[in-house]
């Protein structure tokens, strides 16, 4: 029998809602470590990412004060480590500190680059060169984050970095969310015409025209199906939405933000199809939900999709992919709902060939990966630190 030491861990998230919350709780509830959490509301994350460090920091001060200790401290992407390190009391200085990106201000897409502002990308970047460690949810999103500084240094007058990105990289690993395993079978398919869904945040980078497009498509072509529409809305959302609801009240089975968990569960569970027209994915946590949930993946062939599905692929190959736009996926929908009336959509006719695929990102599994992967940064950062005392 393998014996864990427990450690003490401070995780600190100044977004503490959506993924950040669920990778959060999740984690801390199947961990083997002692977990402390310190939380801001999900509100407003400019200024999160602004004022988060000295509200921790003086948090952490009078914990610290009342005699509480800790062996790591986890941290999001939406801390300035670095600040925050330079606020803390010295007693905390020697743990470990290790960030998590989700997301990053550098690569995070805008509609127009003007818009995007380079203080939070810095911010990204300070955040990670104080790490001790520095994890990425897919290596799709630390490539593309690594690979980004670069252009963003040469618009610096001077004093650009040399070996910071290198330094990073070193430091660097993959470790992707988890989802829940579900607690029952597939359900057994009710008959009816092929169920379509979408589940993403309603902004312009899940492209919901190109999907509100190849819908209009298949309704030309003459294709029944049920749609289902999911997903968290803000305060400026796309004007496809509106457009959509009109045009597709009747056949709609879901629509917008699921806030229960089991409902939402059970709107993946009763689809066929989800169906994704990302043009910007770091991991893709909705779409590893469907599939465990027995939803057959329509995928574009980029972003994070080919890493993140590449246990399906070993099952099923790469028939779930497309190519991108809206006649591609048009196509597509068209010869699954073929499938799906033919009874032939999954190839052993099981939809728990997604499910056991999937398997690899339940939390139980995820979370002692994770709770090794944070032994061993603990370790590597003592060991080193002793090493350099005695030099």
């Amino acid at each position: 029998m393998v014996h864990h030491i427990t450690m003490k861990i401070l995780a600190l998230e100044p977004y503490y809602g959506g993924s950040h919350r669920a990778f959060l709780d999740q984690w801390g509830s199947h961990s083997y470590h002692q977990w402390t959490l310190l939380t801001l509301p999900p509100n407003k994350w400019k200024w999160r990412m602004r004022h988060a460090a000295w509200t921790f920091a003086r948090q952490v001060e009078s914990r610290l004060a009342a005699g509480e200790s800790w062996d790591l401290v986890l941290v999001s992407d939406m801390l300035d480590l670095a600040q925050f390190k330079g606020l803390i009391p010295s007693a905390l200085h020697p743990v470990a500190h290790l960030v998590y990106f989700h997301e990053n201000q550098l690569t995070y897409p805008v509609r127009a680059e003007k818009e995007r502002d380079l203080h939070f990308a810095l911010t990204n970047f300070s955040t990670a060169l104080t790490a001790d460690s520095v994890w990425f949810n897919s290596s799709f999103h630390r490539d593309s984050f690594l690979g980004a500084l670069p252009a963003l240094f040469k618009r610096m007058p001077d004093h650009r970095p040399a070996d910071e990105v290198e330094r990073i990289r070193r430091r660097s690993e993959v470790h992707p969310p988890g989802v829940l395993p579900p607690d029952t079978p597939c359900l057994t398919r009710a008959p009816g015409p092929v169920r379509i869904l979408w589940a993403a945040r309603w902004e312009h980078d899940k492209a919901p025209e190109t999907f509100f497009a190849a819908l209009r498509s298949l309704e030309a072509r003459g294709v029944e199906f049920r749609l289902s529409v999911l997903g968290e809305r803000f305060r400026q959302v796309p004007p496809e939405f509106d457009a959509a609801h009109r045009r597709f009240t009747d056949r709609l089975d879901h629509w917008g933000y699921q806030s229960d968990p089991e409902h939402y569960r059970a709107a993946l569970a009763h689809a066929d199809l989800y169906v994704s027209t990302a043009r910007h994915e770091f991991f893709g946590i909705s779409a590893v939900e469907a599939v465990t949930a027995g939803a057959y993946p329509v995928l574009p062939r980029r972003l994070s999709y080919p890493e993140v599905m590449a246990p399906l692929t070993a099952v099923l190959g790469d028939d779930f992919f497309y190519t991108g736009g809206v006649r591609p996926l048009t196509r597509k929908l068209a010869e699954l709902a073929q499938r799906v009336a033919a009874g032939t959509l999954w190839p052993t006719g099981e939809r728990e060939v997604g499910r056991r695929a999937m398997q690899c990102y339940a939390w139980p599994h995820v979370a002692r990966l994770h709770d090794d992967a944070l032994d061993r940064v603990f370790h590597t950062h003592h060991h080193g630190a002793r090493a350099t005392a005695c030099v």
